[in-house]
């Protein structure tokens, strides 16, 4: 079986920063891409940022200069560094790992999810 457990978010001041992390659990062979995604109030899930293995990055246009997504291939964690937070940002930010566990064949798994909420 196999866990994404997430932890950071919470409440915020615009312009401030939160650091997201995401560490991967279970009986795991291999993880591929690894990425976060948000859904914002009365919307759909969106990409926020995805890594791969070999640390290429790819962000939504929105993002792109505030935050920063990085790995720690050994502790099969992903981060997410955000930084001049807007209210726009709030949302339920979700951690994805596309990776391969033990008997199963390669697939996506998700975190739980956690809030965050940027106030003005």
């Amino acid at each position: 079986q196999v866990h994404l457990v997430e932890s950071g978010g919470g409440l915020v001041q615009a312009g401030g920063s939160v650091r997201l992390s995401c560490a991967a659990s279970g009986s795991i062979v291999s993880v591929n891409a690894m990425g976060w995604y948000r859904r914002l109030p009365g919307k759909q899930r969106e990409l926020v940022a995805i890594i791969t293995p070999g640390g290429s990055t790819n962000y939504a246009e929105s993002v792109k200069g505030r935050f920063t997504i990085s790995r720690d291939n050994a502790k099969k964690t992903v981060y997410l560094q955000m930084h001049s937070l807007n209210p726009e940002d709030t949302a339920v930010y979700y951690c994805n790992a596309y990776l391969h566990a033990l008997r199963l064949p390669p697939n996506d798994y998700w975190g739980q999810g956690t809030q965050v909420t940027v106030s003005s």
